[in-house]
């Protein structure tokens, strides 16, 4: 699975993920630091990436435009160093692998983890 990490995460999260066997590379090692969302979407949809973000407008335009992809993946209320939070992460992500690849918004808090597959209905 490739994953592409939003701005408003740190770069950190590269090695974790990729020694947990994912594809990861950093926002800006591709763009702009103020790209818009919608340029960090379609990048992704075109490179076949889900997003990694704690940025709640990703989700906002998959539901506006009845989009179906990229997976979006949103970590909220976590602390969001790798060192804290990578374990449920990665575990997370392998738990919903088909759902992610098939196209989905995936919440993560403290206590939980939610999935919505793609298109969103508003």
């Amino acid at each position: 699975m490739k994953l592409l990490i939003d701005m408003n995460l740190s770069p950190s999260w590269i090695d974790p993920l990729e020694e947990a066997g994912f594809e990861a590379r950093h926002w800006s090692q591709i763009g702009e630091a103020t790209a818009e969302d919608t340029e960090i979407l379609g990048w992704a949809r075109l490179n076949r990436h889900a997003i990694l973000t704690n940025d709640l407008d990703f989700g906002t335009l998959l539901a506006l435009t009845a989009a179906t992809g990229p997976s979006v993946i949103q970590l909220r209320g976590l602390r969001l160093a790798p060192r804290h939070a990578a374990p449920f992460l990665i575990a997370t992500l392998q738990a919903f692998r088909e759902a992610i690849e098939a196209g989905a918004l995936l919440i993560l808090d403290e206590t939980s983890s939610r999935v919505r597959l793609l298109p969103l209905k508003t």
